[in-house]
């Protein structure tokens, strides 16, 4: 198959896809949109939003129609690391036997990752980056596709413990889910306080997911969109002689090079799910919001003034 005929293949399939999540799932179409575009790419994905939207639905949904293995851990304060990764244990012949924890899945469900400390949270890091766990100096492979999606409340600050820096720059797309229209609570009502359940199909194999992902990274890129691309990131950094007064004001600290790379990565895969064969700018503002927002950190002058990410990088675009 040619990747003309691939990506047309994949359009396809992309809208099959969002009628079999939406069987279950009313509503939320651009985070369905911003999770899948981080799937076909590779990425990991934080969902932020209060309780009840049905973020822990839609990622089990979603793995059910993409045909993947899928494991939900709940974090919570008292939660260590090998409860996440697994742990080596003595057999009944006292050898070592490594027994595999959750992490081990396609897709990965860390319910609430800021309720737990920063030790088992950090367990997480060379999963999401690597693809692979170390357990007593021995490398273990993750399978692929290998996803990460993460769910947190944003208004419960007691107990919680913030993502660093570090965790929130391996998540491709921060997703934050509003409240659903009048329409679409009744629809949601009605549809969850009957006796009706719902057969999902599977759209995708492990197999052909890691395809895709493949053929994401063969489209091809315009040098003017790579440079649109880093420009404005580039924008977002106040330390620059070029920054902006609004960035100067009232950031503390930019995107870095890993925001580009997403945002050329994101731009691909919005662009090969609408069947264009190479992005444009229009792809990469497509984007930009997702990857953006948890790569900017506010000072506390924006904190007292109300201005939000969301309205800095507007202001960007």
């Amino acid at each position: 198959m040619s990747d003309v005929e691939a990506v047309n293949n994949l359009v396809e399939k992309h809208q099959a896809l969002k009628k079999e999540i939406a069987k279950v799932i009313v509503g939320q179409e651009a985070v369905i949109d911003q999770i899948l575009l981080s799937i076909y790419t590779g990425g990991h994905s934080l969902l932020i939003g209060v309780p009840g939207l049905a973020k822990t639905l839609m990622v089990n949904t979603i793995a059910q129609t993409l045909g993947l293995d899928f494991k939900r851990i709940q974090f919570t304060p008292d939660l260590m690391p090998s409860d996440i990764l697994g742990s080596e244990v003595l057999d009944q012949e006292r050898n070592f036997k490594f027994i595999k924890g959750p992490v081990f899945a396609n897709i990965v469900l860390a319910d609430e990752i800021n309720r737990t400390p920063p030790k088992t949270q950090a367990a997480l890091l060379e999963a999401m980056q690597e693809r692979s766990v170390t357990i007593s100096g021995k490398q273990h492979k993750l399978e692929l596709p290998y996803f990460v999606l993460a769910t947190q409340n944003p208004i419960e600050q007691e107990g919680t413990y913030p993502l660093p820096e570090a965790q929130l720059d391996r998540f491709m797309f921060a997703i934050k889910l509003d409240y659903p229209s009048i329409e679409e609570e009744i629809n949601i009502v009605k549809n969850t306080t009957s006796d009706h359940s719902t057969i999902l199909n599977t759209i995708f194999s492990a197999d052909a997911l890691v395809d895709v992902q493949h053929l994401i990274r063969r489209i091809p890129v315009p040098d003017n969109v790579v440079d649109y691309t880093v420009r404005l990131v580039n924008k977002t950094r106040p330390n620059l002689a070029s920054s902006s007064d609004l960035i100067k004001n009232y950031v503390d600290w930019g995107a870095g090079p890993r925001a580009s790379q997403n945002l050329v990565l994101g731009a691909k895969a919005h662009a090969a799910v609408h069947g264009k064969f190479s992005p444009d700018a229009e792809d990469v503002k497509a984007v930009a919001m997702g990857i953006l927002r948890h790569r900017i950190l506010k000072n506390y002058k924006a904190e007292a003034e109300g201005i939000s990410e969301e309205d800095i990088i507007s202001n960007l675009l």
